[in-house]
């Protein structure tokens, strides 16, 4: 990307209304409440991206990596969007536990507050402020009212601003940078001046971005710079030894938490120099001085020519390596690169490519108007002449500043534009192979300059490695559940007399398959319905999931009574030499008599709900799990199943809770099925399954069986 300069807010798509409206509102509230830093937010019309329009009290390279975010982001700024409220974070142990991306960038001790800029109608963006890791672990009640009024208040501004057709305009950021290397010519301050230059350790003053303002003798002997060569630069630009991240790091800890902090470096051969920075809301003093003994390993001294340590791109890296680590699948990455990356970049569109069988596969896309101008690329041989199967198929990047760069290359763009104006194909390239290419389309031409080009292939590494495991994950995730499909029963059949309805839920631990079965055989003369729960989440217990399974029917068709259904699969089950275990519940169906004959296996109780409401636990009598003992017995109890009833069937995970006793979560179970048991038989299989169905984590299986008789038949 071309480079920011320090301080300047970047070019957005804002009219000026005629004051610097967001830069009183921010320092406004900072004042109020005693606040070190801050920023404004705009949000580009009905875009899900907030911009930042101008920034106080820090350079703005320290918030690089969230200069325009996605609103889906896990910041602070866009969480307050998203949620309409204040959002609060009292430290850097909380910051951690909560956002982990930015305490991976930021480290230090200092606390937040984000806040919504919005009407009742609409969000015109946010403001985050920051106070020193000292202030207060909560935000006391004066400062939530000030910033709270402030904010609508801005918001009501912003509003009269677009009435009028006035939109806003970024704005310079806000720095406390005096003259460089001059010196008022009173009287008090030139004898302030005299005095630190006859210190006999070096002093020197920084501004917010790093800038030398002042510098003694001592200092520029110290260091080995005349005078006039640090004033006006940033110290470890123009000192080549201090060219380190970790000196340049320890600037911005003493910035964002405004503590005292220290450092010795090595000034080649061997001198080693302590560096103590005393932090302020206007810069730093810096005070150097020889160190004593020092018994650290030494740094490597930076090679002659080295660039300056750029921490936007260092920070930009360490942000989206963070989030990258985060995905899952394929979708995953499509949705980050979406929501955080493509914002950075400032790129509009975006593709995932990559191959199989020797052709293109489009994985996804964001952001195009015509999804068919992407999509018609899909099932493409490598060879065929286009930018995406050359950039996969070779591996090598492309960037076309315009469409008559792309066209004069590839002719056959010519009858297929997409709308854009600017392209950069970056190949995705993980443990030396390709696994695809990451397409990024721009609204207007653009020249790609070296920088941007070495962000993005950066980039691209990154999101290779993200790729790459999120196309295995999305491998074994179908295999798991085609294979569970397989074992399950694809539609439970229709019987005369009976309603039926079962549901499934994987646990989301392992492969995402497991044991617990269920199945309704309509045999002769009367059918039978069963749930188990082989022990285990994974392929040896679905596997042995599917020998049970197939036994019951097996032993159901041969007409076996309930109990030695039992035994028998019980003894198949000792046979196998198996070391997992089962419980299973049989039950075989008289609709017509309104009677069910059960056989348990260590199974949790059934619930019947009766016409009147009333549910009632069926403690039935039963034998030992399957595969423990192969001589035990499984007693059978009859019970009433008339018309208007509801048997509900379970395994353990519809109910087990990690602090929950076992008998309180099956009475919470009978609540919810004697309240909607009147519902029909799909509505209530839903509110039974309830939250397990869209929770991100299930520890264990979830298998629901639901049989009704039919009142009419």
């Amino acid at each position: 990307m071309p480079e920011q300069t320090s301080g300047q807010a970047p070019a957005a798509a804002w009219a000026p209304v005629g004051r610097p409206l967001l830069s009183l509102a921010l320092t406004s509230m900072m004042d109020a409440v005693g606040a070190h830093s801050g920023a404004v937010y705009l949000r580009p019309g009905d875009a899900p991206v907030l911009e930042m329009a101008v920034m106080a009290g820090l350079p703005r390279s320290f918030a690089a990596p969230w200069e325009r975010v996605g609103l889906s982001a896990p910041i602070p700024v866009a969480e307050a969007v998203r949620e309409r409220r204040l959002v609060w974070v009292g430290g850097q142990e909380d910051m951690a536990r909560r956002y982990p991306r930015i305490a991976v960038v930021l480290p230090y001790p200092f606390a937040l507050v984000a806040l919504p800029v919005a009407t009742a109608s609409r969000v015109y963006g946010a403001v985050f402020l920051t106070w020193p890791g000292s202030h207060p672990s909560e935000l006391s009640d004066r400062e939530r009212r000030e910033l709270t009024s402030a904010c609508e208040r801005l918001a009501l501004r912003l509003e009269r601003a677009a009435a009028r057709n006035h939109a806003v305009l970024a704005e310079s950021d806000l720095l406390e940078a005096g003259p460089l290397g001059g010196v008022s010519d009173t009287l008090g301050s030139l004898e302030a001046a005299r005095m630190v230059a006859r210190l006999p350790y070096g002093m020197c003053s920084l501004d917010l971005s790093g800038r030398v303002g002042f510098a003694n003798a001592a200092a520029s002997e110290l260091l080995g710079v005349p005078v006039g060569e640090l004033l006006g630069s940033q110290l470890w630009a123009s000192v080549p030894w201090l060219n380190d991240p970790m000196y340049e790091e320890r600037y911005r800890a003493a910035l964002i938490s405004q503590d005292a902090t220290s450092f010795v470096a090595l000034r080649p051969p061997s001198e080693w120099l302590s560096f103590r920075l005393y932090p302020s809301t206007t810069g730093i003093s810096v005070r150097i001085s020889r160190a004593r003994a020092v018994s650290e390993m030494r740094p490597a001294a930076p090679r002659p020519g080295d660039a300056p340590t750029r921490l936007v791109s260092m920070s930009q890296a360490l942000s989206m390596a963070g989030a990258l680590t985060e995905t899952v699948s394929v979708r995953d990455v499509l949705g980050l690169i979406a929501d955080e990356i493509a914002p950075a970049v400032g790129c509009q569109a975006l593709a995932l490519l990559g191959t199989r069988a020797g052709r293109l596969r489009v994985l996804g896309h964001h952001g195009y108007p015509d999804p068919h101008s992407v999509e018609r690329f899909d099932g493409l041989p490598l060879s065929a002449p286009t930018p995406g199967t050359h950039a996969v198929a070779h591996g090598v990047p492309a960037f076309f500043d315009s469409r008559e760069q792309l066209e004069r290359l590839y002719p056959a763009r010519h009858v297929s534009p997409d709308g854009f104006a600017a392209w950069a194909y970056l190949p995705l390239i993980a443990s030396g192979r390709p696994v695809g290419a990451c397409v990024l389309a721009y609204a207007e031409a653009r020249r790609f300059s070296t920088h941007e080009r070495a962000v993005l292939a950066s980039l691209a590494g990154l999101i290779a490695q993200a790729l790459d495991r999120a196309l295995l994950y999305d491998v074994k995730h179908q295999l798991a559940h085609g294979l569970q499909a397989a074992l399950l029963p694809p539609s439970l059949p229709s019987l005369a007399g009976l309603e039926a309805t079962a549901r499934y839920l994987p646990a989301t631990r392992g492969m995402e398959i497991g044991g617990d079965f269920y199945d309704l055989v309509p045999s002769a003369p009367l059918p039978a319905a069963v749930i188990g729960d082989v022990q285990g989440h994974n392929v040896t217990a679905a596997g042995l999931m599917g020998q049970i399974r197939t036994a019951v029917r097996a032993y159901t068709t041969v007409g076996q009574a309930p109990g030695e259904v039992m035994r028998s699969t019980n003894r198949l089950l000792i046979d196998l030499g198996s070391e997992l275990l089962a419980s299973c519940l049989y039950l075989r169906l008289d609709p017509a008599r309104g009677r069910a004959v059960m056989a348990r296996a260590g199974h949790p109780p059934p619930l019947l709900r009766r016409p009147d409401g009333r549910v009632r636990v069926l403690d039935l009598a039963g034998g030992p799990l399957l595969g423990i003992d192969g001589t035990a017995t499984y007693p059978t109890t009859e019970v009433e199943l008339g018309g208007g009833c509801v048997l509900a069937l379970y395994t353990d995970g519809l109910i087990e809770r990690p602090g929950v006793d076992i008998e309180d979560a099956v009475a919470d179970l009978g609540g919810r099925l004697g309240a909607a048991g009147d519902r029909p038989l799909e509505e209530l299989a839903d509110e039974l399954v309830g939250h397990y169905a869209t929770a991100e984590e299930r520890i264990d299986d979830v298998a629901l069986l639901l049989l009704r008789p039919r009142e009419d038949e």
